[in-house]
């Protein structure tokens, strides 16, 4: 068999190709960090309660939401043609929780001010973040007196 020029030199180079290939891969980058929870002021409450709120984004909220913190610790949260759902908050020691049908939430506050309110819901399973801006519309609902909270 007769051998062209420079053919040892293709093997070597489709051998170190194909040894590369099977080197593993680089581990990914580690996931960016979770957001921390901002150290949440006693006054927070009175920078969200008695507003109305609307998610702005969220991976599980739908876009539109509103949430309504009324300043008696009635949440009502009303998504885009859906009942609105009546729940409850409250805020003790530093730390938001939301009460929805019986289930306690406890709630980080991410970032707190007049055009923004960021939260991590500790929900079963993966936390929700939640982005909520101002909503157009600041008309606050009322509590129902019968709810299933």
């Amino acid at each position: 068999m007769r051998r062209h020029p420079g053919s040892a030199y293709v093997l070597a180079a489709l051998f170190a190709l194909s040894l590369a290939a099977c080197k593993p891969a680089a581990p990914p980058d580690a996931a960016a960090p979770a957001a921390t929870p901002a150290a949440a002021s006693a006054d927070a409450p009175s920078q969200f309660a008695g507003k109305v709120w609307e998610v702005k984004e969220s991976a599980t909220v739908e876009k539109g939401t509103t949430y309504a913190f009324l300043a008696d610790g009635h949440l009502v949260i009303d998504g885009p043609g859906g009942t609105p759902l009546q729940a409850q908050w409250k805020f003790d020691g530093g730390q938001l929780t939301i009460i929805e049908e019986g289930q306690v939430y406890p709630t980080d506050i991410l970032k707190l001010d007049a055009g923004e309110f960021r939260i991590r819901s500790h929900n079963p399973g993966e936390p929700v973040e939640v982005l909520l801006v101002p909503a157009a519309d600041q008309t606050l609902p009322t509590a129902q007196a019968n709810t299933s909270i």
